[in-house]
């Protein structure tokens, strides 16, 4: 009798078993391919300068958003944003590299900084995905959040490589370690346009786009520094697109392809003025592609979308529930209800403190400048650049036609509105026209009514424990008034 009992539980102990493993077999994988200071030029978007073959092929295999706004020009508060699903503005993680307790060179800074903690609430995706049982990995050298965290809760394998390369995960190590049956949930962060700063890596850009066919944007001047800028960048997305090839041969051969659903994103532009650390199409409009089990293939999305809906959307695609508190919705909802208007936020960068304000609507941009005491090119991180010196100098000797010297130049509008769809490029202010008056109130009001609601942490100013900590790292480089009350 024993014996038979023993038997039984045995039996019923391996069913269970093999129930559970079937379960978590049939988990989908995820994989976020993270762009680093991307602007979408590729040819699945209609761009005509490259072919990127790869990343037009995964477009054809998934959904490809055309209005997929990141919710700030800058990596951090962007990837803030992302990483928890809530607007960085919301979590007080929007100034730029806060809430860090090192100088540059690892030295401590002290217990005097802004140590910036999350709600209770608001729970980083990777604890999220870990905790329900994904693998988690991280790969490429970025965790540029601006709270307290500690990555040995997030990531059951953390690799930096300043290269911002693939190469761990495409040699099996980033998974090794992961049971056989065990679902993934990675981030693997390619350089993208930084790809041009590194020497060392065997993913080297070589120059291969001609500077006298890319197209000049009309805020910018046509001089050979700016088409050098826009053709590196061009050569980078090459490499990317590349790149992009190789993880997904990888992934077909080790038999992880059709399971695993890919977002790729950009975190914002490249790293020319006006796109990156900016609100304008060009800093914060990127590239989103998801492809995998159950998401639409063949489709083109012209919805506004913003990059914390990436977190919801990853989450629903994991089988997850999407908690009711976070700010992102999972955009392949059956009652997913399409965004009327995204926001986006920019604060402070490294030293340089500014603070604005955007609204996209499906055909009009709004941008709230609220430091018009100071021009869009105040001191920067850019500033030692030759792109900065040479601009500066052709500025500085009246070549400048009224379009790029509305960037340039001295002035700065406390309101800016622009019709998307006749004016992309964002050259013609239509804020003080009279015939676009309601235009104009209507997305003050939203702003306003948004920033009640969420409780906008950048409408007040950054503490005193945060401004000490950025003179600390920064020195004599800040130079905004805002420092004197504290240096």
């Amino acid at each position: 009798m024993k014996s038979s009992r023993k038997i039984y539980l045995l039996v019923v102990a391996t069913f269970v078993a093999q129930c559970l493993t079937t379960a978590e077999a049939s988990k989908h994988n995820i994989l976020w391919i993270y762009l680093e200071d991307v602007n979408g030029w590729f040819s699945c978007y209609g761009d005509k300068v490259i072919q990127t073959p790869n990343i037009d092929a995964l477009a054809a295999e998934g959904t490809r958003f055309d209005r997929f706004y990141v919710p700030s020009g800058i990596c951090s508060t962007t990837r803030s944003a992302i990483v928890t699903g809530m607007m960085q503005t919301t979590i007080g993680a929007h100034h730029h590299r806060s809430s860090i307790g090192k100088f540059w060179a690892g030295e401590e800074i002290g217990d005097d900084y802004d140590k910036n903690y999350l709600p209770e609430s608001v729970i980083p995706i990777p604890i999220r995905m870990r905790d329900a049982g994904w693998w988690t990995f991280n790969e490429g050298g970025k965790d540029d959040y601006n709270f307290m965290f500690d990555l040995t809760e997030w990531y059951d394998d953390l690799y930096f490589d300043r290269a911002w390369a693939p190469d761990r995960f495409l040699s099996g190590e980033s998974l090794a370690q992961k049971s056989k049956d065990q679902p993934f949930f990675g981030q693997l962060q390619l350089g993208g346009g930084k790809l041009r700063m590194i020497r060392w890596s065997k993913h080297l850009v070589t120059e291969t786009v001609s500077r006298d066919t890319v197209p000049v944007p009309p805020y910018y001047p046509d001089i050979p520094v700016v088409r050098d800028e826009i053709a590196n960048h061009y050569d980078c997305l090459l490499t990317v697109d590349r790149q992009v090839g190789e993880i997904v041969r990888h992934l077909k051969e080790q038999n992880l392809y059709e399971n695993t659903v890919i977002f790729l994103m950009s975190d914002h532009g490249f790293g020319m003025h006006r796109h990156k650390q900016f609100l304008y199409e060009g800093g914060i409009r990127m590239p989103l592609i998801v492809r995998g089990p159950n998401i639409p293939a063949g489709n083109v999305r012209q919805d506004l979308v913003s990059g914390i809906d990436v977190t919801a959307s990853t989450l629903a695609a994991a089988g997850l529930d999407v908690p009711e508190a976070m700010e992102g919705r999972d955009v392949f909802a059956e009652d997913y209800e399409m965004r009327e208007y995204v926001i986006a936020a920019r604060d402070r960068a490294d030293y340089t403190i500014d603070k604005i304000r955007a609204v996209v609507t499906p055909r009009f941009k709004y941008l709230r400048n609220y430091l018009t005491d100071r021009p869009y090119m105040q001191p920067q991180y850019r500033d030692p650049h030759e792109k900065t010196i040479l601009v500066k100098e052709y500025r500085d000797a009246g070549k400048m036609s009224p379009e790029q010297l509305a960037f340039y130049g001295s002035d700065r509008p406390a309101e800016e509105l622009y019709d998307l769809d006749n004016d992309p490029h964002e050259i013609r202010n239509l804020a003080e026209e009279p015939r676009y008056h309601e235009i104009l109130t209507q997305h003050r009001r939203i702003l306003a009514k948004w920033i009640t609601e969420t409780g906008d942490k950048g409408q007040d100013p950054e503490s005193e424990k945060g401004l000490r900590a950025v003179l600390k790292r920064w020195g004599d480089k800040c130079v905004n008034p805002e420092y004197d009350r504290v240096r």
